[in-house]
């Protein structure tokens, strides 16, 4: 089956096409945990400096960062997340707690973030307005996007 020239409205497909790029999580953890500079992140990310570059002007841009100016002889920055970046911390970390229990059973953590009530964070998604935790099976999705339903659009 050919892909659709009009695919489902989403905002997941949104913010994959900005923050799913290769390296771009990535720049983010490194920033939420304090490292900004471009040396800092070439080392800690591993990614080609080029593409590097390419990313932080996008993730800049999209008003996930901002620059500072660190030197000004050389003229350096450093990159810190916007309320915008900090609002994709959550996200990370809900990764994070996803690659412990699945990819690195039997490996040993590499990292263990600590809550401020000093035990290791565990995130959990709850709902805003009842607490719950949140379950498969106690979604329901509504399609809110003209001509869409669950299944598809309504004219394939």
């Amino acid at each position: 089956m050919a892909a659709s020239k009009d695919p489902r409205p989403c905002s997941i497909a949104d913010t994959l096409a900005l923050v799913g790029e290769k390296y771009s999580l990535l720049v983010l953890r490194e920033v939420c945990l304090g490292n900004g500079r471009f040396d800092q992140l070439v080392r800690n990310i591993g990614a080609p400096r080029d593409v590097l570059s390419t990313r932080l002007r996008r993730l800049a841009d999209a008003g996930i960062l901002t620059k500072h100016v660190y030197s000004e002889r050389p003229r350096r920055y450093e990159y810190r997340p916007t309320p915008a970046g900090l609002d994709l911390e959550p996200v990370l970390m809900t990764l994070k707690e996803w690659g412990d229990r699945h990819l690195r059973q039997n490996t040993g953590l590499p990292m263990v973030v600590e809550h401020n009530c000093g035990h290791e964070l565990v995130p959990v998604v709850t709902c805003r307005a009842c607490g719950d935790p949140v379950h498969h099976e106690d979604l329901t999705a509504h399609p809110q996007a003209p001509g869409w339903t669950l299944r598809g659009p309504v004219h394939p």
